[in-house]
């Protein structure tokens, strides 16, 4: 049972780095936006987006190795956060029963689909690490992504792929500064506490 508060919690669920996901993602994407610029087969390209999407989640453990994530934070105390995060990644999963059949009758509408439903769980990130990273990357990866099915739906393939991996970028440099300033402040706060113990010690 975890013993620390909601609010202590949610304190140490926003100090983690959430890098190891968005990496995945944006390597995906970079994939499925190159077969949509090269393959000639439209079945080739539908098929891009749906292995390519399944395989984010796992690619992201194996990201989280290389960047000293704790994926499944198995090392610390059980945190209530992660369960908010999951519950909105099984929402976006959820809504993929709408995308199937949609998806048989068009298929210029599934990297739209796709695209704007696996961005969903930035949401819920983004309140839960008081941060507007979030809704930044999941409000602009929809207008982005709705524009250029819009505009020029026989080539969204390429375009779709290419909006977000851009939002993916942008992303990462906003999300990698936040945990700097995290980092940051913790040492500040670590140091602090250490000279006013060095400080008590000699005093006693």
């Amino acid at each position: 049972m975890n013993t620390f508060t909601l609010d202590q919690q949610r304190e140490q669920f926003r100090q983690r780095r959430f890098l190891a996901m968005p990496l995945a993602g944006m390597l995906v994407w970079t994939v499925i936006g190159l077969i949509g610029f090269f393959a000639q087969s439209v079945e080739t390209k539908v098929w891009s987006v749906w292995l390519g999407c399944g395989a984010i989640f796992y690619l992201g453990i194996f990201f989280a190795k290389l960047t000293g994530e704790d994926f499944f934070n198995r090392k610390g105390p059980k945190n209530e956060f992660d369960n908010l995060f999951m519950a909105g990644v099984v929402m976006a999963l959820l809504v993929f029963a709408i995308v199937m059949p949609f998806a048989t009758k068009e298929n210029e509408s599934i990297p739209m689909s796709v695209g704007i439903l696996a961005g969903l769980m930035w949401m819920p990130l983004s309140w839960a690490i008081q941060h507007w990273v979030g809704y930044f990357h999941a409000i602009t990866r929809t207008i982005g992504i709705v524009t250029c099915y819009f505009v020029a739906p026989e080539h969204v393939f390429v375009t779709v792929p290419a909006v977000i991996v851009v939002i993916y970028m942008i992303s990462i440099y906003i999300q990698e500064k936040r945990y700097a300033n995290i980092k940051v402040s913790t040492d500040s706060k670590n140091d602090l506490l250490t000279a006013t113990s060095f400080k008590t010690s000699l005093a006693k």
